[in-house]
Formats: C-alpha cells, structure tokens, sequence
C-alpha cells in the first residue's frame, strides 16, 4: 500500500526549520482529556477456543482440530515433509514440526488457502523455525493466509532478510479474504510492506502476544489492520509489541459497525505516529485501551500518539479510550480526537484488560515467538532501555540453534513423556483423545502446555 503521510506531521515538517511553532501539534503532556469510564465486563467469543488461553475476536478459530497430523521434517522449500507440502494440503491438519532452522522460500512462497489449518511452530526443536524469501522475483510475503478460514498459527519467525522485487507485495505476514484466523507469538521485521497486513474481506481475526519490528523505510509499518474492506469486520490486536515503525502502530481503517480492539500493546519509537484512525471508509469504531506509547530515539517532538485522520472523512470514527500510558514528549493525544470520542466501547471487549504497567511487563516477557532469537532479545531490550532506532536496511537472520526432536513413538503430534505423564497412549496415535475429561482434545493441551513452558509463563490475557 502507498504511503499516506499525515499532513499534521507534513506541515510541522516543513515548518520547524523556519522557528514557526504549530500549536494544534504541540500540545500540554496531560493526555487524559478524551478519556472516559472503564469498560464494561468483557464478552469473550462464544465456543472451544483455538487454544487454551486464546483470545480476540479469532478465539474461535478451529484450525486443524480433528485433522491429520504431518510432521515437517525438511527445511526445503518444497517436496514431502516440506512446510509447503503441509500448508498446501487438503483437509484439517496440524504442521508438527521435527527440525529446526530457516525455511527460505526459493520459488514463490506457498499461499494459505486450504482452511482448517494449525502451524504448531512450538513443537519446533532447539531454536524454532522461521520463514524467508530468497529476494528478487520471488521476494514475496513469507506468510500469506488467503481466501481461507480457521486457521492458527503460533510460534513461528518471519524475517524478510532479502530485498524482493515489489514493495507492495512484501509484507511479512498478510491476512487477505479470510476469517477465523489467529496469529499468536509469532515474531517478524524488515518488512516493506507492512509487517503485518489484514487486507480486504476479513472478519473474526485475532493477533496477538507478537512482535513486529522494524520495518524498512519508507514504508515502516507495524500493523495495517484494515485494508479496503467490503463490509463490517471484528479484529483484535492485543498485547503485541511494535517497535521502531514509523507509523501504522497500528492503523485502524474500518466501516462502520465494525469492532475493533487495540488493547494492552506496547508501541515504541514511531517516528510520526502510534495507533491512527482513519475515517475513510465511513469512521472506524475502535477501543483503544490500556496500551503503553513509548518515545524512543526516532520518536519526533511532533509525533502523535493517538492521532484521528480526517483526510477523505466519509463519517465520524467512534473511539473509546482508556488508561493508556505514555512514556516521553510527544503529543499525546490528538486535539481532534473529542469530536469522536465515545463514553463507552463501540463494541463489548472480548478480554478484561490489564493496566497499561502490567501490559508493559507482560508484553516485553512474554510476546513473539519462542525461543527468542537474538533479534526479539535485542528489540526488548531497546525498548526497556529506550535504545535503538529505525532502520533502513534489512538484518541477518541469526543462527538457530538445532537439537533433537522429542520423541513421538505413535506420530501423533505429542511427545512420549507428556503421553505418559498425562494419560494418553504413547504406543497408539490418539491426538483427538480427551483423557482427562476436561473438553480439550489431548494434543491441544499438549501444544498449550510445550508453548507455556517455552514461555515460562502461564498462558492469558490477565486476571479475570
């Protein structure tokens, strides 16, 4: 998508090297003006989640439940075993995954379009996986979720450590014409595009505890979440962490009786802005609650945390705010913002959120993908130091350490020891089994339990 510069940020631009002061920019620290009252008891979606602990409008996401199981066991770009080969199966199906290491996409990276579809990249040994294109003709989005539904993916790295040919195909992740989808811990940077990019016909989409840094100018972008929408959509973009992006952290463009949530993320060092709402398409309806806006070195004077765009208005946004905190001089909110301020969510939230403080602890512990490379450590560490600055250049993938596999006798996706210790059958595949009677088939609570463990932390978006 081209980008679209704000003309506050343009006219104060032109303006500082003249000594001209721009009032309507610079304005009084305080920032709890557009505030209102808390937000009512959340409304979670209705159903088994995705996972246990899963949440946002994609809670509901089936992804591969009851499905085959396929390990991936090469980190060729295609062929049996291949991530590619389990992606583009027919079916529900779970990708297990028994190496570790850099998928580089050398022909055009596989589209996601078979629905019922987990991506368990926990089961990942030693360092985990991530997913690259080789650059050039082929330098296209790594993860492309498209015209499909109920689809998960958690755990995995996307690094766009090569220049392609198009820009404006080279998201890291891109979520097109498609609904039920949750992407959860997975981590991503140096895209061109956006880093990640709902676009077109979605509804019931979740993103959440991940990380997406470092975009390439000039079009550094953390999170499109709307991108010419056709009709009404729910998206949840909760306890992520969007570091040195000029803009779009996130950019929130919906229709009217839309539903949208910004809740509980940290956004650190925009150059312009952090979360801006857009009216283009009739006026967003949008919560923006508890989330932590942090100066950094890139950050301007100037820069707006929570911005409204009038640009092409057809309609007046509905925005909700709420006990956001933010770290350092900059204009906080938008003056503009009261004529579109709500008393109360457009929508019911789908999660109790925490302060802005405990986001800011669980985010920098907890979100993108586990283990952590040595980009995600960097990129926290920066944020907790107030370090770093937007980049203009991808970086080198760092290497991922390899290990052995856990043993799975039965090939059914869980690993020999949990079996044992948790009452399934090591010797009989019997993924879809509830062997504690708890609702939750055997593998998800598998895959909950390794993802918890790498984390080190319990699964959730807080205290209920």
């Amino acid at each position: 998508m081209p980008p679209r510069r704000p003309l506050r940020t343009a006219i104060a631009t032109l303006l500082a090297p003249l000594g001209i002061a721009t009032a309507f920019l610079l304005v009084p620290a305080c920032s709890n003006s557009a505030e209102t009252q808390p937000p009512p008891p959340p409304e979670p979606v209705a159903g088994p989640p995705a996972f246990p602990g899963a949440t946002g409008f994609g809670a509901g996401a089936k992804g591969g439940r009851g499905g085959r199981i396929i390990m991936v066991d090469t980190l060729a770009d295609s062929g049996p075993g291949s991530f590619r080969a389990c992606v583009g199966a027919e079916g529900p199906r779970v990708c297990v995954f028994r190496v570790a290491g850099v998928i580089r996409f050398t022909g055009r990276p596989p589209v996601i379009s078979n629905p019922y579809l987990t991506i368990a990249g926990q089961t990942a040994p030693g360092g985990g996986i991530t997913l690259a294109h080789a650059g050039g003709a082929n330098g296209l989005t790594p993860l492309l979720i498209k015209q499909s539904h109920d689809i998960v993916v958690r755990h995995i790295r996307v690094r766009n450590d090569r220049i392609g040919a198009n820009r404006e195909a080279e998201d890291s992740i891109t979520i097109e014409n498609s609904r039920n989808v949750i992407i959860d811990h997975v981590s991503a940077s140096w895209a061109r595009d956006e880093l990640v990019n709902p676009y077109g016909d979605n509804n019931d989409i979740t993103i959440s505890w991940s990380i997406f840094a470092e975009g390439i100018p000039k079009h550094d972008k953390c999170a499109l979440l709307g991108s010419d929408p056709e009709g009404p959509q729910q998206v949840s973009f909760l306890n992520n962490l969007c570091a040195h992006n000029g803009d779009r952290n996130p950019d929130v463009n919906f229709v009217p009786n839309s539903c949208v949530e910004v809740v509980n993320n940290v956004l650190y060092d925009a150059s312009s802005q952090f979360t801006e709402i857009w009216e283009s398409y009739g006026g967003s309806p949008v919560s923006v609650v508890g989330n932590v806006m942090r100066k950094g070195p890139s950050t301007a004077d100037h820069a707006v945390g929570i911005d409204r765009e009038e640009l092409g208005s057809k309609g007046d946004a509905k925005i909700y705010i709420f006990a956001n905190r933010f770290d350092g001089k900059f204009q906080h909110i938008a003056p503009d913002i009261k004529a579109a301020a709500v008393p109360s969510p457009p929508c019911p939230l789908t999660v109790r959120p925490m302060s802005a403080d405990a986001a800011y602890d669980a985010v920098l512990a907890r979100a993108g993908a586990f283990p952590r490379d040595g980009v995600d450590a960097r990129i926290v560490q920066e944020v907790r130091d107030r370090t770093g600055h937007i980049v203009h250049e991808p970086g080198a993938i760092p290497p991922v350490a390899t290990a052995r596999p856990y043993a799975d006798s039965d090939g059914d996706g869980m690993a020999d020891e949990w079996e044992d210790a948790h009452g399934t059958n090591a010797a009989r595949p019997d993924s879809w089994s509830d062997a504690d009677g708890d609702g939750v088939p055997s593998l998800e609570a598998f895959l909950a339990d390794l993802s918890d463990r790498l984390i080190g932390h319990t699964a959730g978006n807080g205290p209920e």
